[in-house]
């Protein structure tokens, strides 16, 4: 029986010619290649830029199979491989020279006054008001109470996402392989009116952490999770921990995370 691998690529042209060239050289060394969900498949490669990556990883539910990328798009930070790579990558799978790195996305539960919904992220969650005004959230941890933030909102990521929109948003990047929490504020507001932490904060990867909306001008929030926008009407309250989910991704001899951090942004 031939080995499975999933490919999946968005409609750019680029990743459209190099998931031609990818299927070709995988059937040549006796794969058989896939575009929809099989049990019997061992590895997913996405095609494509870091939104692709997060999209196919939401889209086939968090698959138990290890998962790679190739980049076709810009930073393409969770991609290990680039198009002219191609031939290597496969000599280095078929001879598994790689590594599995392991990560776990958050997970939220959110509540409204009529139903809960749960939902996963690998970057972060993103927590915001539906208008252009002031939000006010209470944020306990562990069910203590740390204060009541005033300001554009907050972010809750994962160390796989501390690069992402907690970087540019001030937040520390962290080692991928600490398990932690890092909720780090949006334009937060520290006057005497309103007292808010102006830096992230840093938290055990079992903490859990509660917001609960103090609603002054509407009942409806923003909530983000790596980059897909919902909106709740009348949420009580929203639970973060760290999943269960376990992810692997396929890293390649000689990935290092520092390596790929000075390369992407300095």
């Amino acid at each position: 029986m031939k080995r499975k691998i999933i490919i999946t690529y968005n409609s750019y042209d680029r990743s459209i010619r190099t998931a031609k060239i990818l299927r070709t050289k995988l059937i040549s060394a006796g794969f058989e290649v896939l575009e929809k969900p099989d049990p019997e498949a061992e590895l997913f490669i996405a095609i494509g830029g870091d939104g692709s990556f997060l999209k196919t990883l939401h889209d086939y539910d968090f698959p138990e199979v290890p998962i790679i990328g190739i980049n076709t798009g810009h930073l393409g930070f969770f991609q290990e491989i680039m198009p002219p790579q191609i031939d290597n990558f496969i000599d280095a799978y078929i001879n598994k020279r790689y590594t599995i790195q392991e990560i776990h996305p958050i997970e939220a539960l959110i509540c409204t006054r009529t139903s809960c919904v749960e939902l996963q992220a690998i970057n972060e969650f993103v927590v915001k008001g539906d208008k252009s005004r002031t939000i006010h959230l209470n944020l306990s941890v562990n069910t203590n109470f740390i204060e009541c933030f005033s300001g554009d909102g907050v972010i809750l990521s994962t160390p796989t996402g501390s690069t992402a929109y907690n970087y540019s948003s001030g937040g520390s990047i962290v080692d991928p392989s600490l398990k932690l929490i890092q909720v780090t504020p949006l334009s937060p507001i520290n006057t005497n009116a309103y007292r808010s932490f102006t830096s992230s904060i840093i938290l055990p990867s079992d903490a859990i952490v509660k917001i609960s909306p103090e609603y002054r001008f509407e009942d409806s929030l923003v909530f983000v999770t790596d980059g897909i926008e919902h909106r709740y009407d009348q949420i009580v309250d929203l639970t973060f921990q760290t999943s269960t989910i376990n992810i692997k991704l396929l890293r390649l001899g000689g990935y290092e995370f520092w390596s790929k951090v000075t390369e992407k942004f300095l």
